[in-house]
């Protein structure tokens, strides 16, 4: 089970946006860096005040709309902005901390949301904690041994971004991550634990590039495997950076 670090992700505005990065610092208790920090409630959202974690129901999220899985980012963390392009939308920049600037946010993913659903209304934040699908501080890793199977049983190439993952590892046997669970694993300077597979979504059905579904990755996932899992949970238990080509070990 040796491997390599070939890709590491964030999402800085949940559902909103994927961008790529050559390193990060891990640290226990925390999730991956600059990850899911900021997401958008929709008008029906039940939130408390001021809001805590909660369930990805009460957001703006892929599997409510492909058109956001076509959405890919640049962020300047000293600056607390993000920069937010799509194939049908201008390129803009925002600070999502700032009011004024949380409206234009608004405002630009309104026409990537069905009119149909209840409408973007609100710009979360809570501090110290990711606004991720989980209320644990945990880490996606993902292979893409197995991302090169599931392609190959739906004779099509898949691309990373659709499964939203923080680190992707070259190197390993197709699918031989879910066979960690339990186990900890050193990625870098860092240490994980695996802890659960990720159960996945209709979101990853979403073209990343054109923001159209296009492919039945749930039922290839079903039929294929027995499951509609890809990838795993991970914590961290010991502080590090990880770049990428870094090993990825047991």
């Amino acid at each position: 089970m040796i491997g390599q670090v070939a890709h590491l992700v964030r999402h800085p505005i949940k559902s909103a946006g994927y961008e790529p990065v050559e390193a990060v610092e891990l640290t226990p208790g925390a999730a991956f860096p600059l990850d899911r920090v900021w997401a958008v409630a929709h008008a029906a959202a039940r939130l408390t005040e001021p809001p805590i974690w909660a369930p990805k129901l009460q957001f703006l999220r892929g599997w409510g709309s492909a058109e956001l899985m076509a959405v890919s980012c640049q962020s300047d963390a000293e600056a607390g902005a993000v920069e937010l392009s799509h194939p049908r939308r201008p390129t803009a920049r925002f600070r999502p901390d700032d009011a004024a600037d949380a409206a234009r946010l608004i405002d630009w993913l309104r026409p990537l949301w069905p009119e149909n659903r209840p409408e973007p209304a609100r710009v979360v934040r809570v501090p110290g904690q990711a606004l991720t699908d989980q209320d644990q501080p945990l880490i996606s890793i993902n292979s893409l041994s197995s991302l090169a199977d599931l392609s190959g049983r739906m004779e099509r190439e898949l691309s990373i971004h659709r499964f939203r993952g923080n680190i992707w590892v070259e190197g390993w046997a197709p699918w031989a991550e879910l066979e960690l669970i339990g186990q900890e694993i050193c990625i870098g300077a860092a240490r994980l634990r695996i802890e659960e597979p990720i159960g996945r979504c209709r979101a990853t059905g979403a073209n990343p590039e054109t923001g159209q579904q296009d492919a039945d990755t749930m039922g290839a996932l079903e039929a294929g495997y027995g499951h509609t899992d890809f990838g795993v949970f991970a914590r961290v238990i010991q502080a590090g950076r990880v770049g990428l080509g870094d090993e990825v070990r047991k």
